[in-house]
Formats: C-alpha cells, sequence, structure tokens
C-alpha cells in the first residue's frame, strides 16, 4: 500500500502520512466472522490497580477472527476481498474456498483479488499458499510461521514482516526471524509463502495527539519533569540530569538497554543466535 499525504487545509494535516486505502481495501468485514471485544478499563487488573500504564480510551473494535492454522487443507480458495483490519497492522483478506467456507488470512504482498491460494503438504510453492516447512526451499521467504504443530502461524505476522528459510537438518529447519533471532522450528509445521502486506505501514506520520488516543494509548510524562516521590529521575531546581549512573523505572529497575528475558526458557536450546 502507498503512503498518502494531506492538503494543508488544518495545522493537525501539515505531517499527516497515513496508509491509502485505494478502492481494493473494503472497510466492512464479514458478520458472521467478527466477534466483541472486552478492554480491560485503562490497563487496570481485577482489583481496579493500574498494572499497564499509559493504556485507555480509543476506538471500539470488532475483533476478525484471522485463520492462522490455515485449516482448509487440500481445499483451494480464490481471494473474494482485501480488508482493513483495526488490531493489527497488516491487512486481512477474505478467501472464499470450493467447499463455500470462508475465512480471514493475513494478506501476503502480491496477493490480488482473484487469486486462488491452498494450503497442506500438496501446496505448491507460490505466494499465499500455506505448505509444510518440509517442502518449502531453503532461501523462500515466509510468514505466518508456526512454531508449535497444528497451533496456527505466532511469528511473523506485523504488516512487513518476512522470515527465511536458512537450512534444514534432520527434522528441524533453521529460521532466520524479523528481528534477527536464528532459530531452529520443526519441519512439520507449517508456513505461508511471501511477505506479509502493507509494508510501508511503519512509515505513517501521526499528525497529532488524537491520533494516539484513538489507538487507545494515553500520554506519557517523563520521569525527569517529576517529583522525587513519583520517579527516581524527578527533582532538583530546573533542567538537571537524572542523578543516576543508568536510567531506571519508577520503581527502581534498570530501564532502557536492560535485557529483560528471562533466563533457563525451555526454548533455550532452539535458538542458535539471539535477537539483535
Amino acid at each position: 500500500m502507498a503512503i498518502r499525504s494531506y492538503r494543508t487545509y488544518a495545522p493537525s494535516k501539515n505531517n499527516t502520512l497515513i496508509s491509502s486505502c485505494d478502492g481494493r481495501v473494503r472497510p466492512n468485514p464479514q458478520k458472521r466472522l467478527t466477534s466483541g471485544q472486552h478492554h480491560c478499563g485503562k490497563g487496570r487488573n481485577n482489583r481496579g490497580i493500574i498494572t499497564a500504564r499509559h493504556r485507555g480510551g480509543g476506538h471500539k473494535r470488532l475483533y476478525r477472527q484471522i485463520d492462522f492454522r490455515r485449516n482448509e487443507k487440500h481445499t483451494s480458495g480464490e481471494i473474494v476481498t482485501i480488508e482493513y483490519d483495526p488490531n493489527r497492522s497488516a491487512r486481512i483478506c477474505l478467501v472464499r474456498y470450493r467447499n463455500g467456507e470462508k475465512s480471514y488470512i493475513l494478506h501476503p504482498r502480491g496477493v490480488m483479488i482473484g487469486d486462488t491460494i491452498t494450503s497442506g503438504p500438496r501446496a505448491p510453492i507460490s505466494m499465499g499458499n500455506a505448505p509444510p516447512l518440509t517442502g518449502v526451499p531453503l532461501g523462500t521467504a515466509i510468514h505466518n510461521v508456526e512454531i508449535t504443530l497444528g497451533k496456527g502461524g505466532q511469528l511473523a505476522r506485523a504488516a512487513g514482516a518476512v522470515a527465511e528459510l536458512i537450512a534444514k537438518e534432520g527434522r528441524s529447519t533453521t529460521l532466520r526471524l524479523p528481528s534477527g533471532e536464528v532459530r531452529l522450528i520443526s519441519e512439520n509445521c507449517s508456513a505461508t509463502i511471501g511477505q506479509v502486506g502493507n509494508v510501508n505501514a511503519n512509515n505513517r506520520t501521526f499528525g497529532k495527539a488524537g491520533s494516539k488516543r484513538w489507538l487507545g494509548k494515553r500520554p506519557r510524562v517523563r520521569g525527569v519533569v517529576m517529583n522525587p516521590v513519583d520517579h527516581p529521575h524527578g527533582g532538583g531546581e530546573g533542567r538537571t540530569p537524572i542523578g543516576r549512573k543508568k536510567p531506571v523505572t519508577p520503581w527502581g529497575y534498570t530501564a532502557l538497554g536492560k535485557k529483560s528475558r528471562k533466563m533457563n526458557r525451555y526454548s533455550d536450546a532452539l535458538i542458535l543466535r539471539r535477537r539483535k
């Protein structure tokens, strides 16, 4: 999708850049494939205490039920529409299969309305198909990659995301993920051929604070402008530094660069090279 700008008819539109929704992208979803969502009030837990800061408000959303498993095996389907999804950065496709079933999938880059896709062990290596990794050639760009067999795709699902199959050995395959991590995945897990569409999603520019509020994100206040009782960086006369060797969170833990991944996780043995 291309990036569209506004003519300068208001100050909030001067620097606004959004992904253009041309005539191919529809805003209205299939009613049978949507459901309501319950959002926690402003990031609070069951006791009403804020556990995730800077959350709240936002526009009401309908959840589109995405088929990450690609359950319709050995059955070809036709791309009927390309639609907008407020719950993710990527676009989604409505697929109508030969048996009459309909489902949503992530929109692969380059797939057009009227194209045919399929999934399963006998699916050819072409854009939008979802075969097991055992039949995918080395160097192929893939997305929507399964970690656990039958659970559905969990890796490389954001707009523009793409992973690469770089090696096969025994019953495992080696993938290079978008983060730069290199890890092992079972050859029986499935993945979708190609790159996720809407590759220009990261080039979007919010022209005003209200655009962030529509997404359910509340303002953030820097710690250095707070009082000492509110933040370890606070206090001092005028513009003073934080007074510490390293930045910390409001609760005193190291922030900004400190790796927070837990040690001795079950998947450590599957990671060949850490993310960048």
